[in-house]
């Protein structure tokens, strides 16, 4: 009985309010440059450093799962965080605030607004992209840190990463995860039970179950009410949601789903998706929110605010329904030893593979010479030892990549 009941404070203990969670992904949203993998060092420093939402294990936990999964990975780790901390509301409270920002700047922009050109905007840009640098360096140093405390662990995070780099994309990831856990199956077994510091999500069995059931039902359904209804926005609706159910680690693995769905369809010119893809390297948050930008644009659909609106929730529902579904079971899955044993070694795969990310793309894209490794080094050393937050090392960065681009 004791065993049993004693994790209930701690849970209790971590729960918050619906406005707490709203305003915390707002932040983000507004805050978080730099792609999935950066997110996923933004959500780590101000939910578990700062505010100890959860511990690193439970961290890495809930983003091995979202790589195993299709949709967007770091919104699904925020749509996660969420349902954990406030429920349901709390989910889509994190979704609303991580996601609005970038998704009205991208519909203002697909309305006529501007980007800025030249100099102080390219300098900008790559300052942006310095950044992440700094940002993915900070969450592998740290995560390392903690999942990967001993030789067993930190030769799987090594393993993972010459993988992750040998094949890149959805299968290297896929791969070095399944790799790390069967691994940690045969070399990180003991008799220590941890199910005590376990992150359990409020969802029963049967709202799994509906959730996987709707999941498929959305896929296999939606291309034939199309076909049936002739609607232009239930089409709409199912290429965003194909794209959205297709596609591992999200990012900018989901663009060329996203084109053939509306560029090669005839609904958005090659132009016009390539302009906005510009755009959307220069906000923050998920870059699923590209989507908002087509959506208005297509000729497909009723256009505008509705069509973005469409386009969004078709994009990014799949990856959440397909979570929720997989939840409940991951949970009774995580009670056995054996089981704890297989996510320690996968665990220090995630390691593994936000390494080879800090690697390519996100070091190789951004560091083009002597100039922007120092400005990543003063960003790293400004999260690492100044302690600033990330939105002002974001500021940081910024300027020191206009500074880079007057200079260069």
């Amino acid at each position: 009985m004791t065993q049993e009941t004693a994790p209930a404070p701690q849970q209790s203990a971590r729960r918050g309010t619906v406005l707490e969670v709203f305003r915390v992904f707002l932040k983000l949203g507004v805050t978080s440059f730099g792609g999935p993998i950066a997110h996923i060092g933004y959500f780590r420093d101000e939910l578990i450093q700062r505010r100890k939402w959860l511990d690193d294990d439970e961290y890495a936990d809930l983003v091995a799962l979202s790589q195993f999964l299709p949709g967007p990975a770091s919104s699904q780790v925020g749509f996660g965080m969420g349902l954990y901390r406030a429920g349901p509301a709390g989910a889509i409270a994190a979704f609303v605030g991580f996601t609005l920002p970038s998704a009205i700047l991208l519909v203002a922009f697909a309305y006529g607004a501007s980007l800025v050109h030249g100099v102080v905007g390219d300098g900008v840009l790559n300052g942006l992209k310095i950044v992440a640098v700094a940002i993915v360096a900070q969450a592998v140093w740290g995560m390392a840190r903690t999942l990967t405390p001993d030789r067993q662990r930190a030769a799987i995070a090594v393993v993972a990463t010459l993988l992750a780099l040998l094949q890149t994309g959805a299968v290297g990831q896929i791969g070095a995860l399944v790799i790390g856990a069967i691994a940690g199956l045969v070399f990180c077994r003991t008799a220590k039970n941890t199910t005590s510091s376990m992150i359990r999500f409020p969802v029963s069995r049967i709202a799994g179950v509906i959730c996987l059931s709707l999941f498929i039902v959305f896929l296999a359904g939606l291309p034939v009410l199309a076909s049936v209804t002739g609607s232009g926005a239930v089409e709409l609706f199912d290429a965003f949601y194909r794209a959205g159910a297709l596609v591992f680690g999200g990012g900018h693995v989901v663009l060329p789903l996203l084109q053939s769905g509306v560029v090669d369809t005839g609904w958005v010119t090659p132009d016009q998706f390539l302009t906005g893809y510009g755009a959307a390297q220069a906000v923050p948050g998920p870059l699923f929110t590209f989507a908002a930008y087509l959506g208005a644009l297509s000729t497909t659909g009723p256009g505008g605010i509705a069509g973005a609106a469409i386009a969004l929730i078709g994009v990014f529902l799949p990856g959440f329904l397909i979570l929720i579904g997989v939840l409940p079971f991951w949970n009774a899955f995580r009670t056995r030893l054996w089981a704890q044993a297989l996510m320690r070694g996968a665990n220090a795969a995630v390691v593994g593979i936000l390494a080879a990310a800090l690697y390519d793309p996100v070091f190789t894209t951004a560091i083009t010479g002597p100039g922007p490794f120092v400005l990543a080094l003063v960003c790293f050393v400004l999260l690492i030892s100044w302690r600033l937050p990330p939105w002002a090392v974001v500021i940081a960065g910024a300027l020191g990549g206009i500074v880079l681009a007057l200079v260069g």
